[in-house]
């Protein structure tokens, strides 16, 4: 049995991560900038990209997911950490799907143009404002709470690593080799 997650699997966990912290950057970083200004719309331009992408390959890591077994945590964890473990990495699966189709349908019912990849993308012939804003909201809502579910992700992986020094955070490093 594999003691470590496949190579494509750490690469594409690797990939959503650096997506995931320019996406949220770009987004930190437009709130500088006044409206209307052109630096302000390249960054929510590249932000709804960049969102894309993520959500294009965490569809792939679902699909690459399905393909391999877990390796498991050794020492073995007890039941209760190991259904935390499962429940976490399902929150951190749906939201990271769940944020960038809110985030184009919120564009998509806005009833303005916008473009991704500098595309101009579809628009509802029938805008529907008050979804719009209800879908922004939840957009903006879930990003927030991702700061905590990343935070929380990251500190059971290194309390994993140097508390319990089990091979969590092992199985996705890439090999030394």
């Amino acid at each position: 049995m594999r003691t470590r997650y496949s190579f494509v699997q750490i690469l594409l966990h690797w990939l959503v991560f650096v997506l995931v912290v320019l996406t949220y950057t770009t987004m930190d970083i437009k709130g500088c900038f006044a409206k209307g200004t052109p630096l302000r719309e390249l960054l929510a331009l590249t932000h709804y990209s960049l969102g894309f992408c993520v959500l294009f390959l965490m569809c792939i890591r679902l699909f690459v997911r399905g393909m391999y077994v877990t390796p498991p945590v050794k020492p073995a964890l007890p039941r209760w950490q190991h259904y935390f473990s499962g429940g976490a990495q399902i929150l951190i699966y749906l939201m990271f799907l769940s944020l960038p189709v809110m985030g184009i349908l919120s564009q998509y019912y806005g009833g303005h143009d916008w473009t991704m990849f500098n595309i101009l993308m579809p628009k509802s012939v029938f805008p529907d404002l008050p979804l719009q804003k209800l879908l922004k909201t939840l957009h903006e809502w879930l990003a927030n709470a991702g700061y905590y579910l990343i935070g929380l992700h990251t500190l059971a992986a290194l309390w994993h690593h140097y508390r319990r020094r089990d091979n969590t955070l092992i199985r996705m490093l890439p090999s030394r080799k």
